[in-house]
């Protein structure tokens, strides 16, 4: 049971004790004690008008969303985590620019006021009953559901980890655990190869594998190591990045840095106590290599959450199996989802949940009304590419691969304005916009930047 007093920020400071250097705690008493929530334990009700499944950024910003359509009391939110973390500012933390602590504030303090948070796992759906049950038993049915699990990192499924991260010289910026090992290993880095991969699975953030690479290089030019430095990218991809401006722009970046790229390596098994990774060719099936490393960055597979997969709502690959136009579920006409859950075909991104927001939340006031969707999402995300210290090159796309750029100028081109945008800016637009159900992505701004033309 979660308390409004100072149990919970105890119980958050013994598990994450960086949060005590952030400027957020010194608020959380008075954050807290606005926003009262009730416990799995002590929950008034168990049924809900609209439940939402997921605290991460899908979850949150379709809560605060659906209480103003329905009104808080009947509204219900379904997440275990006591911490909910801005993951998009893990690239900068892992280059040791931004620290663990500026990114996470309190689960408690991001729940919309008055909406009742189920502090428990989903452990099963059961649509044809329009019901779902948690970990802890307790069984909760729904007029409307929601779904924004994110997805699962498998760290185990390469083998070597997760217990490689025990040893030094390793690092991943895609967990709490483990993204300052990240910083850790660069800032310590001596002489050798510097390793960075890219797994042959769906992931979150697709840029953000490259972006430690280009910030490892600017750091070790900036520290005098470079010309000591191999740097190698490992990707299994068959491309550098998956729409060809943007990637025609990464390409020069990476000649010009004298960086080193292999396609369709796929990283299989780490020896972290012999500074070893091996790495399979997919283009020749059985065939490996062994590079030794002076540092690895290690991008782990990803995949569905396993409460969704095999359930009645998944696809064939186990991802969440909704219309990619309308966000609403294939079969089951009362259940909608957002983020990285889903199969929509398109870069999972925070952007892409902002934009997936807004067109979310236009069909359910539709189906709320007994009438048909009317709006469309187009695919948009967004990857903000950083590319040093101090440059981004943004990109903005649609489902076929095509730019959608917010901006009247070439995107494809390295920008300082737009790393101050995702350094500075967009932190502030998730906790303050997103989050609070008021940012639904640049469309309509884009529109105007480009005088109504797409």
């Amino acid at each position: 049971m979660i308390t409004i007093n100072g149990h919970l920020i105890y119980k958050i400071c013994q598990l994450h004790p960086q949060l005590l250097l952030s400027r957020q705690y010194c608020r959380v008493f008075s954050v807290i004690n606005s926003h009262i929530h009730t416990s799995s334990g002590l929950a008034s009700k168990d049924h809900y008008k609209v439940l939402v499944l997921g605290g991460g950024s899908g979850g949150i910003a379709m809560a605060a969303r659906m209480k103003r359509k329905v009104g808080a009391k009947n509204v219900a939110i379904v997440e275990p985590s006591e911490v909910h973390y801005y993951q998009p500012i893990w690239t900068l933390v892992g280059a040791g620019s931004k620290s663990v602590a500026s990114s996470g504030r309190p689960t408690a303090s991001v729940i919309p006021s008055g909406v009742t948070w189920v502090k428990s796992k989903v452990a099963e759906f059961d649509p044809e009953d329009n019901t779902v049950h948690t970990d802890s038993g307790k069984k909760i049915s729904y007029d409307y559901l929601i779904v924004a699990l994110g997805l699962e990192l498998h760290y185990e499924k390469i083998k070597g980890l997760p217990e490689g991260f025990e040893h030094p010289k390793i690092g991943s910026n895609y967990s709490v655990k483990t993204v300052e090992k990240t910083w850790n290993a660069l800032k310590n880095f001596k002489e050798g190869n510097a390793l960075f991969t890219f797994p042959n699975t769906p992931i979150k953030c697709a840029g953000a594998p490259q972006k430690i690479m280009y910030l490892s290089d600017a750091f070790l030019r900036k520290t005098g190591k470079r010309s000591k430095a191999n740097i190698i990218y490992n990707t299994s991809l068959p491309v550098l990045f998956g729409v060809k401006k943007y990637a025609d722009a990464l390409w020069e970046i990476v000649k010009k840095r004298d960086l080193n790229v292999n396609l369709r390596h796929n990283l299989i098994e780490v020896r972290a106590d012999k500074q070893e990774a091996v790495f399979e060719n997919l283009d020749k099936p059985g065939e490996t290599e062994v590079y030794k490393y002076e540092m690895i960055h290690v991008t782990p597979p990803m995949g569905p959450p396993a409460v969704l997969k095999g359930s009645l709502l998944d696809d064939e690959a186990g991802w969440l199996n909704v219309n990619k136009s309308t966000l609403q579920h294939k079969t089951y006409a009362n259940v909608f989802g957002i983020g990285d859950c889903t199969n929509l075909p398109t870069s999972k991104t925070a952007a892409a949940v902002a934009a997936q927001s807004a067109v979310l939340d236009r069909t359910v006031s539709r189906i709320l009304k007994k009438q048909t969707p009317d709006k469309t999402y187009d695919g948009y995300t967004s990857c903000p590419l950083v590319t040093s210290y101090n440059t981004v090159i943004l990109a903005e796309f649609d489902y076929d691969g095509q730019p959608l750029e917010t901006f009247p100028v070439d995107q494809s081109k390295e920008s300082r304005v737009m790393y101050h945008m995702k350094a500075d800016v967009m932190p502030h637009l998730y906790w303050h916009g997103l989050l609070k159900g008021l940012w639904g992505g640049p469309g309509p701004y884009r529109t105007i930047m480009h005088m109504g033309m797409k």
